[in-house]
C-alpha cells in the first residue's frame, strides 16, 4: 500500500487558520492550471481523511471528490448525506488499522488529507510521498502541517516547480 499526501500550506506552514478556514488559499489558477492535482487524483484509489477534513470539503458548493471513494476517520457517528452515501464511509482506528482494513478491500494507494490524519500515518511511518504547494502568504498562526514527531523523518527531494502566480510546490519520497 502506498499512501501520499497532496496538500498546500501557507509560507510559514499552516494548513488553516486556527478555526479551520481556508480562505486565504483561493489563489487563482494561470489558464486553468490544477497544479497536477487531477493527474495526482486520478492516481489514487482512495481518499482517506479526517473528520474536519470531511465537514469542510461538504460546505463547498460541489462535492469536489467525484465518485472516488472516501474514507472519514471518526469515532463518532457520521451523517453522510444521500448523495454522496455510495462513495463515502467512515472507519475508526490507528493508521495501520485502516491501511490493512483498506489493502484486503483491493486498495493500492490512498491519498491521507487532513492535519491530524497526516500526522497519523506520518508518526506511524505509512506516507512514502508527499507533495506541498506553498501558497505565498504569511498567516502568522493556524494548524500546522506538521506536528510533534517522536523521530526525525527523513525526506529525499524529488522535485519543485515554481508557477508564475508565486506557488512554489516541492514533491519528496519518504526516505526511511
Amino acid at each position: 500500500m502506498t499512501a501520499s499526501v497532496f496538500i498546500a500550506t501557507s509560507l510559514d506552514g499552516f494548513i488553516a487558520r486556527e478555526n479551520g478556514d481556508i480562505d486565504w488559499l483561493e489563489a487563482p489558477a494561470e489558464d486553468g492550471e490544477d497544479y497536477g492535482f487531477a493527474d495526482f487524483f486520478r492516481s489514487v484509489d482512495a481518499l482517506v481523511m479526517g473528520r474536519n477534513t470531511f465537514e469542510l470539503a461538504r460546505s463547498f458548493d460541489d462535492w469536489p471528490y467525484g465518485s472516488k471513494p472516501v474514507v472519514v476517520l471518526t469515532s463518532r457517528f457520521l451523517d453522510i448525506p444521500e448523495e454522496l452515501a455510495g462513495h463515502v464511509g467512515s472507519m475508526s482506528g490507528t493508521p495501520e488499522e485502516i491501511v490493512s482494513v483498506l489493502s484486503r478491500k483491493g486498495m493500492k494507494r490512498l491519498y491521507v488529507d487532513g492535519g491530524k490524519t497526516i500526522q497519523g500515518f506520518l508518526r506511524a511511518g505509512l506516507v512514502q510521498h508527499i507533495n506541498i504547494t506553498r501558497i505565498p502568504i504569511l498567516i502568522g498562526r493556524g494548524i500546522p502541517l506538521f506536528g510533534p514527531l517522536e523521530r526525525d523523518i527523513r525526506l529525499q527531494h524529488i522535485g519543485t516547480r515554481v508557477y508564475p502566480n508565486g506557488l512554489v510546490q516541492s514533491e519528496y519520497e519518504v526516505a526511511e
